[in-house]
């Protein structure tokens, strides 16, 4: 079985992430000097640093907070920042632990609709009458979109018009080919905007459990305050010295990653046919493919040996695709697309 579905790497992590958790691990595992002022700390610091070089975003490192893992501080904004019945508008189809966040905490969702367009997708903003929260994850997953600056003006005028707190997930931020690029929405609607974000899609490190949120929402950041100081836990010294470590010295690794990760997506354009619907992301490591009716993700379990996620599985939209994981070396991923075609009843 060849797994190609949950969403970490098939690659080794950088160097420098393994040599700092190395001296993190002969040397002091006592309390952390910024354990009860995250905002002061290296992890805030260093986001701030890379959200102005990179995205040329001055990102306050005050307003800075950390957590275990961005589905945990999407709950604690969610718990915190609205009640059950708030509406939340997400683009579909969408993350899947996201859908079942909102399910359980009763915060009905209301799909923003990806659609084919050409080569890409597209979106039209529905009536968001009755909802609290934008939840925007950008770049897209599944589909692998890097929203456009008109498109995420588009939504920030909806978000303004309706009194709506932004949650941006941008997770896959790092992950952006040529000539595509990542725009934080908090350059475009600070104000109204909790930016998640963490390293560890970028830069493989799904198991260190640490990530930061950016609170530019005065409400969100008040509502924060008033819960207790342990309540949600702290991000861990091994989460903070690779998150650290990554955003300050990992960029040459992650530049070869993304040569990797761009071969790979021409690849699968180059090995598929047409029949899976493809079309390149233009973001993340991701490939959102339209492989013709429901339950297929498990017929190419059973028969091709690879393991997928089931579009069903990622709401409106979903079902009839199935979403392929593609970090991974060129051998391998030449040897995935060989069953998927093989064992395609259209392929």
């Amino acid at each position: 079985m060849i797994p190609a579905w949950i969403a970490d790497m098939d690659l080794p992590t950088a160097p420098e992430v393994i040599e700092a958790l190395r001296r993190r691990a002969g040397g002091d595992l006592g309390y952390p000097a910024w354990l009860t002022d995250p905002s002061a700390g290296p992890l805030a610091e260093a986001f701030a640093e890379r959200m102005a070089g990179r995205y040329g975003w001055a990102a306050d490192p005050a307003l800075v907070r950390s957590f275990n893992d961005l589905n945990q501080a999407l709950q604690v904004f969610l718990h915190t920042c609205t009640e059950p019945g708030d509406g939340v508008a997400l683009h579909t189809p969408a993350y899947h632990p996201f859908l079942s966040t909102l399910d359980i905490m009763e915060r009905p969702l209301r799909p923003i609709q990806m659609e084919p367009d050409g080569d890409s997708w597209r979106f039209e903003v529905p009536d968001l009458t009755g909802c609290r929260v934008l939840l925007l994850v950008n770049p897209h997953n599944p589909t692998g979109r890097a929203f456009t600056r008109a498109e995420l003006t588009e939504l920030a005028e909806h978000a303004e018009r309706h009194d709506l707190l932004v949650l941006a997930d941008e997770i896959h931020a790092d992950l952006v080919y040529e000539p595509y690029r990542h725009i934080p929405f908090a350059t475009i609607l600070p104000d109204r905007t909790v930016t998640l974000t963490s390293a560890t899609k970028a830069f493989n490190l799904g198991g260190i459990r640490c990530s930061v949120a950016h609170l530019g929402h005065p409400g969100a950041r008040k509502a924060l305050e008033e819960q207790p100081p342990f309540v949600y836990g702290s991000a861990n010294v091994f989460g903070v010295e690779a998150t650290v470590a990554a955003w300050r010295h990992g960029d040459a690794w992650l530049e070869r990653t993304l040569a990797l990760l761009d071969r790979n997506r021409r690849t699968i354009a180059a090995r598929l046919p047409e029949t899976f619907g493809y079309r390149a992301p233009e973001a993340t490591y991701l490939a959102w493919l339209r492989v013709g009716r429901p339950g297929l993700a498990e017929v190419f379990e059973r028969e091709a040996r690879v393991r997928l996620n089931d579009g069903a599985d990622f709401g409106p939209g979903g079902a009839g695709h199935v979403r392929l994981n593609f970090a991974t070396t060129e051998p391998i991923l030449a040897e995935i697309l060989d069953r998927l075609v093989g064992a395609h009843p259209i392929g």
